[in-house]
């Protein structure tokens, strides 16, 4: 497979990527600091570097890899993304009542409330194995459901890729298997 990643032309900055990323505060409820990704969004080179380093550290893992599936919605963009450089397909793995086919549904809570999400029912066969990628790691909630959603259609995860991990929230401990992060706080 010809990698983008020899090209050269986008090499993964760190600082400048942590300065793409904007805090606002007291969203989505008071006492939340969300890290908002859309001023990395609008930089196609360095977003494109995210990928990049997200594709060649999930490579480097040897994690086998079927499908990536991304969890709403700024899931959607870095599974995409991601799906795209490693030559997989992707799976959306939405809020509920959000898909036109049958589903199955996993409910969770999050850090500021509770939540459902569900996936088709044919999304994944038994022995696949899937990367769940999100833009951001905090307690682990929503990808450790997206994860039981995987296993619940006979899948595997295989890893979970992230642009930022909220490290203070010890999200990794919901999680089993690899979690990749470019960003932690």
């Amino acid at each position: 497979m010809a990698s983008p990643l020899s090209s050269g032309d986008r090499i993964f900055d760190e600082a400048a990527v942590r300065q793409a990323i904007r805090d606002v505060k007291d969203y989505p409820k008071p006492g939340i600091v969300f890290k908002d990704i859309t001023p990395l969004l609008k930089d196609p080179k360095l977003f494109g570097s995210c990928m990049d380093e997200l594709a060649r550290l999930l490579e480097d893992s040897e994690a086998e890899v079927d499908y990536i599936a991304g969890v709403e919605s700024r899931g959607f963009i870095v599974a995409a993304a991601l799906a795209d450089r490693m030559e997989k397909g992707i799976i959306p793995i939405r809020k509920k009542g959000k898909l036109p086919y049958k589903t199955v549904e996993m409910s969770y809570d999050l850090e500021y409330g509770s939540a459902t999400i569900e996936v088709h029912e044919d999304a994944i066969s038994k022995g696949q194995s899937v990367v769940v990628a999100d833009d951001l790691l905090a307690t682990g909630g929503t990808s450790s459901a997206a994860a039981q959603l995987v296993e619940k259609l006979g899948g595997k995860v295989s890893a979970f890729a992230f642009v930022i991990e909220l490290g203070f929230l010890n999200g990794r401990k919901n999680l089993k298997g690899d979690a990749i992060s470019l960003i932690k706080y």
